[in-house]
């Protein structure tokens, strides 16, 4: 399973010919190469993680690819056609297997609103939480994609997430509210965290694909 970061939040998983893309959003540039696409997972319904422009690009290249995200998304997406799903739920997207956890956005503060928000496991080996520290429980997760900066993200929580996870390998994503010196600051204190329990951590840029 090849595993590519996009800008910010956004992942692209390629499998025996199949692609699958979680969270298109406002902070990543149009992507291409999507001839081969079965799905679009959006975690939540903030125009980081999705926007109208990205799924009618990405449904123009892949008119069968099917949309999932939870039902708050899928009462916002006016004009598209999103399966709705929830922790709990697995589903099949091709050669893809999808299983949700969570259920909830982390708090940003306390005069906005909580949005729904999944994490989803991809073919039981990658985890992404969207906005949340949802941990799946009772999984062993190979690669975890870890948040690196956001308005509700503390990196001592951030490291306590990847701690309790416990990946094989991780990678640092949710990253462009970041500056450069930022970012290297938050990578450093998440290798830390994967380190703890025999983990690597891999510092990857936009285009940049998982070793293997």
């Amino acid at each position: 399973m090849r595993v590519t970061k996009h800008e910010h939040a956004t992942l692209r998983i390629e499998d025996h010919g199949e692609t699958i893309i979680i969270d298109p959003g406002s902070f990543t540039i149009p992507l291409q190469d999507l001839e081969h696409l079965v799905a679009v997972v959006i975690t939540h319904e903030h125009p980081d993680h999705w926007t109208p422009e990205h799924l009618e690009r990405i449904l123009d290249a892949a008119p069968d690819a099917v949309i999932y995200g939870p039902p708050a998304v899928a009462a916002l997406a006016e004009g598209f056609s999103v399966q709705a799903v929830e922790p709990g739920d697995t589903i099949t997207a091709g050669s893809f297997t999808l299983r949700f956890f969570g259920g909830m956005h982390e708090v940003i503060h306390s005069s906005l609103p909580v949005v729904e928000n999944v994490g989803v496991l991809v073919n039981d080996e990658l985890y992404y939480p969207g906005d949340s520290y949802a941990v799946p429980e009772g999984v062993e997760v190979d690669v975890l994609a870890a948040p690196l900066g956001a308005p509700w993200l503390r990196v001592g929580d951030a490291m306590d997430f990847v701690l309790a996870v416990r990946p094989r390998r991780a990678f640092g994503t949710h990253d462009m509210t970041l500056s450069v010196l930022g970012r290297g600051m938050h990578r450093q204190r998440l290798r830390w965290a994967t380190e703890q329990n025999g983990g690597e951590f891999f510092e990857l840029e936009p285009g940049d694909a998982l070793p293997s």
